[in-house]
């Protein structure tokens, strides 16, 4: 496997998520030619990873639940066994503080929400471009390193792996590291239940009010077509700072950064700040007065004129033809 990058794989208690899949597409991308070896940390049982050639299982009693400091040390074992080309992972808060810490205990550069990645000859530095100040601008830089440590930004990689489910004989290679008494002492201990339901960063469609909302009042309609959607309801930074919703609710580089199917933004002129939390929408619809709004310009779909007016008959209309 000399040369193979390496994919961590992060999981919650064996169930892996979708935005850790991203880390495999970008794998794909940055080597083409070369197997790839997905590493699942502490679970009991491992099937293969679809999308990987072959799977690397790291065991210990230290790894019983996520601890960073476990899984960076047992990572960077495998890696000096391994002699990877890289070590990669979707830059999810795990996926950064795993990778820092083996940047650390490898003293190598960390890269981290990287775009593009394209390796330079041999014994040259790596060409790559990344997301910096939360996405609001692009970095061209040069990674000098033996060892190349990156996560992928967010979103700008599929979940969707392609070819189809592991074959059957897809090796899973168990790994047994050496762990010191400190590694577990950074854990997972407890875990404490939220409440079911939709939240902003998975739903599938996201209907935001922004300064032309007009108070917290005015939210009323732009819940009512949320919960007539199955949506969650998200804001701009000027909402919260004028204190009509929640800082949890907020999109954007100072909030949350949301995907979902389709986003809806309604009186929020568009600013690159609130523009990066929500880029990654497959599809905009803004609700704006001003037809030269950011947002409006930027939209797949656009309706001009007074929320106020457009979300209430949006929502007596959906009434109408559910009943």
């Amino acid at each position: 496997m000399t040369g193979a990058p390496l994919v961590l794989i992060d999981h919650d208690r064996g169930v892996v998520g979708d935005d850790t899949r991203q880390a495999l597409a970008f794998a794909r991308a940055c080597f083409p030619d070369l197997p790839i070896a997905a590493v699942v940390i502490g679970r009991e049982q491992t099937e293969p990873i679809a999308g990987a050639d072959t799977t690397f299982h790291i065991r210990h009693t230290a790894l019983v639940d996520y601890a960073p400091e476990a899984w960076g040390d047992a990572l960077h074992e495998l890696a000096v066994a391994q002699s990877p080309g890289a070590i990669v992972a979707t830059g999810t808060e795990r996926g950064n503080e795993v990778l820092a810490h083996v940047a650390a205990i490898a003293d190598q550069p960390f890269a981290s929400n990287v775009i593009e990645a394209v390796a330079g000859a041999s014994g040259t530095p790596w060409q790559i471009r990344r997301l910096r100040w939360g996405g609001s601008l692009l970095e061209d830089a040069t990674l000098d390193a033996t060892l190349p440590i990156m996560s992928c930004a967010l979103h700008v990689f599929p979940n969707e792996i392609s070819g189809g489910p592991p074959n059957a004989d897809t090796p899973v290679v168990e790994f047994v590291p050496t762990l010191g008494p400190d590694a577990g002492r950074t854990r997972i201990v407890d875990r404490v239940r939220v409440a079911e339901g939709i939240t902003l960063t998975t739903a599938p469609v996201v209907v935001s009010g922004g300064r032309g909302v007009g108070s917290e009042e005015g939210f009323a309609a732009i819940e009512a077509l949320a919960e007539l959607l199955g949506a969650a309801v998200g804001c701009s930074r000027v909402v919260t700072n004028q204190g009509w919703r929640p800082h949890a609710d907020q999109v954007g580089q100072t909030g949350k950064r949301v995907a979902p199917d389709l986003y809806i933004a309604c009186g929020i002129s568009g600013a690159i700040q609130h523009w990066v939390g929500m880029q990654a929408a497959k599809n905009v619809l803004a609700i704006n007065t001003d037809p030269d709004a950011p947002m409006v310009t930027k939209a797949d779909y656009a309706v001009i004129g007074d929320l106020h007016e457009i979300v209430p008959a949006i929502v007596a209309e959906i009434r109408r033809r559910r009943t």
